[in-house]
């Protein structure tokens, strides 16, 4: 007998393998490099759906694509090693077969010492609200809207990079799948984490759902970088617990 929770959750590993066969068709010529971490980190992104990608009716929280230091590396969005390893509590393994490599940005998986900041802070933030990943994934789910990382001229490109023929080929692989995921989960809101996820969300859902808007935990934002953590309070409030201890 297959078990109920394990069932629950084929949806959203069904569509991030679909999207990963999808996006991995397209001809890019803006970035140099392609890194599809759906396809040779999916160890990392299996794990974490099969973990926290069951429940339903809490809050869809959406990235916009993963980082060279993160989601790269893991599969896990805002994935950084040591978030995975130290609060996740795995150590997901990388595929044989990896794409060809940008030099300054080498796919090392859980070997890599360099420090995602997006995803240190955003975990971070999660690890002391909560405690631990079951707490905060009672609430919420994370989900990247672009599962490519796109490199070109020593530097990460954001999706607003590409060719407007790129993005037009694009955008309709990450919608599909977005809807889907909405589909599968009924989440009770989605928040889009950085303007450019919060108009994508906004673009599809309409009135349906709930769409909120969570400032990106990037370094390169001045304002994260002051106080990202407060940030995250006041965007997530009417989903968050009374106090942090409140479990």
């Amino acid at each position: 007998m297959v078990d109920a929770a394990k069932a629950r959750v084929v949806p959203l590993v069904g569509i991030a393998r679909r999207l990963a066969a999808h996006v991995a068709k397209l001809e890019l010529s803006t970035p140099s490099h392609v890194y599809n971490p759906l396809q040779y980190a999916w160890s990392g992104q299996r794990i974490y759906l099969e973990r926290y990608g069951r429940k339903r009716a809490r809050v869809l929280l959406v990235g916009m694509n993963p980082g060279p230091w993160g989601m790269a590396q893991t599969g896990v969005p805002f994935g950084s090693v040591a978030a995975v390893r130290d609060w996740f509590g795995f150590e997901p393994r990388l595929s044989r077969r990896l794409p060809a490599q940008h030099p300054r940005y080498p796919i090392l998986g859980m070997r890599c010492h360099r420090d995602e900041g997006s995803g240190r802070r955003l975990w971070g933030w999660a690890a002391q609200r909560f405690g631990t990943p079951d707490r905060f994934f009672e609430r919420f789910l994370v989900w990247n809207y672009c599962p490519l990382l796109f490199l070109a001229r020593n530097r990460n490109l954001t999706p607003t990079g590409l060719s407007a023929g790129e993005a037009r080929a694009l955008a309709p692989l990450c919608d599909r799948a977005l809807l889907d995921v909405i589909d599968a989960l009924q989440p009770i809101a989605v928040v889009g984490i950085g303007r450019f996820a919060e108009q994508r969300v906004r673009n599809l859902v309409g009135e349906r759902v709930p769409v909120g808007y969570l400032p990106h935990p990037s370094p390169a934002s001045p304002a994260a970088n002051r106080e990202w953590p407060a940030l995250a309070e006041r965007a997530l409030a009417p989903w968050l617990p009374a106090e942090p201890d409140a479990y």
